[in-house]
């Protein structure tokens, strides 16, 4: 998949910096609207020394966090929002499908669905290999 933003690119829109910045590259984008995103799981991600060390899986939360950025990714960059932050509001009807590992690559799609003033929703699907493993429905504010 083409790279439209790498990871410096990334940190021009969105505040996140290492080591919790969880996107890798922004494939596509339509600024306000949608979002593809990758994020390349590696052996030695900061999680993976505690989650868990036997049989490490990427948790879900994080999963949920990697949709989240992609997201803002796609509403920072609406020039009216250029250095603000977006927070999380809320998550619904959250799944998750599959578990996540070392060596997976994790492709992200965030469209958003609404947006009234500063608070709107997206609607997240992050899959490997085309398999769903989380879906939710994410509430953000921009400040």
């Amino acid at each position: 998949m083409a790279v439209l933003m790498n990871k410096e690119q990334i940190m021009e829109v969105i505040p996140h910096r290492d080591p919790f910045l969880l996107i890798d590259e922004i494939n596509e984008l339509e600024v306000g609207k949608r979002v593809k995103a990758t994020k390349y799981i590696k052996e030695d991600d900061f999680w993976f020394k505690g989650h868990f060390p036997q049989y490490p899986v990427t948790p879900g939360v994080l999963m949920v966090e990697m949709c989240a950025q992609a997201g803002a990714v796609a509403l920072l960059a609406l020039p009216e929002n250029k250095g603000k932050i977006g927070f999380f509001g809320g998550i619904n009807d959250c799944k998750f499908r599959q578990q996540v590992v070392p060596g997976d690559t994790l492709e992200i799609e965030v469209e958003i669905i609404k947006v009234k003033g500063p608070i709107g929703v997206g609607k997240a699907l992050a899959t490997v290999g085309g398999k769903k493993a989380v879906s939710c429905e994410i509430t953000f504010a921009i400040k």
